[in-house]
C-alpha cells in the first residue's frame, strides 16, 4: 500500500524533466516530434504523457529505457506507483465488502 501523503510525481513530469536536461546538457532544442520520431511514436502519444493525461505502458518503458539509457522497470514503476497513489486516495473503503476464508469451515469464503 503506498502512504496517502505525498503525490508520486506522473512519469510525464519525469520524462519532461528528462528531456528538459537532454535540451540543456546538448544546447539543442529537440522538439516534441524530434522526440517522438525517435521513440518511434506519434508526436500526439508523446504530448499525451508529457502532459501526464496518458499513462506509461509496458512497450513504451522499452522504448524510453532504448532512447535515455535507463530501464524499462524504472518507467513501469513510476506508473505503478502513480497509479496505485491515485486508486488509493480515489476508493473509499469503507465501501468494500470484505471477504475471508473461515478457518473453521474447510475453506469456505464468508461474507
Amino acid at each position: 500500500m503506498i502512504k496517502k501523503g505525498m503525490r508520486p510525481s506522473h512519469p510525464g513530469a519525469i520524462l519532461a524533466g528528462i528531456i528538459e536536461g537532454l535540451r540543456e546538457e546538448t544546447g539543442k532544442n529537440y522538439s516534441t516530434t524530434e522526440i517522438a520520431l525517435g521513440l518511434t511514436v506519434s508526436s500526439e502519444t508523446l504530448s499525451s504523457i508529457l502532459d501526464q493525461k496518458s499513462a506509461i505502458n509496458a512497450e513504451m518503458a522499452v522504448k524510453l529505457s532504448e532512447a535515455f539509457n535507463t530501464s524499462a522497470d524504472l518507467w513501469l514503476n513510476l506508473q505503478r506507483n502513480y497509479d496505485l497513489w491515485e486508486a488509493e486516495n480515489r476508493v473509499n473503503r469503507d465501501e468494500i465488502t470484505h471477504f475471508v476464508v473461515d478457518e473453521g469451515r474447510s475453506g469456505r469464503l464468508s461474507a
